[in-house]
């Protein structure tokens, strides 16, 4: 009797496991943006070198300084209004977890200065007409930081 409760105990374990090892975990941080590096779905945050900022794809914000402390705003600051988004250079950063990248601010501003160009990257999107990528170019087209194209007609 006592063997037959072993075996069934041991049958159920066995079969507990087998439940547990099929269990999966799917964490969705968010959407990224389209122009957005391509390859990167689970990162939380990019740095912006051009305008000193990060990007949240969780939450879909920038994360700037303006005044005496860091802001979230859907939308970049004023003086980058026409900032092109898509041939703007991201850092991604990929060993960051936590609510504040901000918080190595200094070390990101010194090691990717306004102007830093890493290797090529190619967006999650394109504009129409317009070649996929974060090429060193004349900056002709433009964005006001929310997605909304403005300049040239596409």
């Amino acid at each position: 009797m006592k063997a037959i409760k072993f075996i069934l105990v041991g049958i159920g374990l066995i079969f507990a496991s087998e439940m547990q090892a099929q269990l999966s975990v799917n964490v969705n941080i968010g959407t990224p943006p389209l122009w957005g590096p391509s390859g990167y779905s689970n990162v939380r945050y990019y740095y912006l070198p051009d305008v000193e900022a990060y990007y949240d794809v969780q939450s879909s914000n920038f994360i700037y300084y303006s005044g005496n402390t860091w802001v979230r705003h859907t939308y970049l600051p004023r003086q980058y209004r026409n900032y092109d988004l898509y041939n703007g250079y991201k850092v991604v950063m990929t060993n960051y977890r936590g609510n504040a990248p901000y918080t190595y601010y200094k070390q990101h501003k010194s090691k990717y200065a306004k102007g830093y160009r890493g290797k090529y990257q190619k967006t999650i999107g394109n504009r129409s007409g317009h070649s996929n990528g974060n090429k060193q170019g004349n900056g002709n087209h433009k964005s006001n930081g929310n997605g909304n194209n403005k300049g040239k007609k596409h």
